[in-house]
């Protein structure tokens, strides 16, 4: 079960093609033509992310080896941390069956898609807020994926954990279909990334009375992601702090940018009092 399964080679064959088709579209004289060549671009911009995380997935795959450690060593930091335990969170699940079969749904059908959709909407209905708020859900992203380049097993692989690993418990693991190779993923987490991304941001932009939705989704997927055994706390917390992070540079950066450009349009300004220079004829 997945919500996207290209490899990561036809995802970038798929981002190359619809930058193409956009930037041709740039150069029509229709406004509707451009706007839609504008969204091709923007889409091929996370059709490349996404096959960054699947290359990272491969990448991690092949090297195995002290990925359990690396997992057992999460495990013993969280232990010194005033954290709450997964272990309860996913046995008060556990004894209903409807409620764990629709955490495994919700996590392998909300990521991709929600996150889709949250840009689509961004594009469409707020325009003006969109290129920032991609740019601080690529660079997280980026990050994300740089991390995960060091393979970290997830919780339900690991032995002693306590943790089950529901989807296969009910037959729904994202993992059955053989495109087990970024298991080894675990850290940071960019569902929890994904997902606060959106519903911080939600809340933020959107007037509606409905925008609690964005922080509802972020709330579930953190709890889902615990619950279902692929991350502990720790990942999701690296994962918020790298959008944090992310979220800082640029939009501080652009703040940066615009006070420089404020001073040296007013550098550039004959200070009040002083006359004109007068122009010899």
């Amino acid at each position: 079960m997945q919500t996207v399964g290209l490899t990561w080679q036809h995802s970038v064959e798929v981002a190359a093609v619809l930058a193409a088709t956009g930037g041709a579209m740039a150069l029509s004289a229709r406004s509707r033509v451009r706007n839609a060549g504008a969204f091709l671009r923007e889409t091929a911009v996370i059709g490349v992310l996404y096959g960054l995380w699947r290359l990272a997935g491969e990448i991690s795959q092949s090297g195995v080896d002290h990925a359990f450690d690396r997992a057992r060593w999460i495990q013993r930091i969280e232990g010194y941390l005033p954290l709450p335990s997964e272990h309860a969170v996913q046995h008060a699940i556990l004894g209903h069956s409807h409620v764990v079969q629709a955490a495994n749904l919700y996590y392998a059908t909300m990521h991709m898609t929600t996150m889709l959709v949250f840009l689509i909407w961004l594009f469409v209905r707020h325009r003006d807020r969109y290129r920032p708020i991609r740019m601080t859900m690529a660079w997280t992203t980026l990050a994300c994926l740089l991390i995960q380049l060091t393979p970290v097993a997830p919780p339900r692989l690991l032995a002693h954990s306590g943790l089950v690993d529901t989807g296969l418990l009910y037959n729904q693991s994202v993992y059955s279909n053989g495109l087990a190779f970024d298991q080894m993923s675990a850290m940071p987490s960019v569902h929890v990334a994904w997902a606060v991304c959106v519903g911080w941001y939600v809340w933020r932009v959107s007037p509606s009375r409905w925008r609690w939705a964005g922080p509802a989704h972020a709330v579930i997927t953190i709890l889902v992601v615990v619950a279902t055994g692929n991350h502990w706390w720790l990942d999701g917390i690296v994962a918020v702090a790298l959008l944090a992070a992310s979220a800082w540079a640029v939009y501080g950066g652009r703040a940066g940018v615009g006070a420089l450009v404020d001073r040296w349009r007013a550098a550039r300004e004959p200070l009040v009092g002083e006359p004109e220079p007068v122009a010899v004829g």
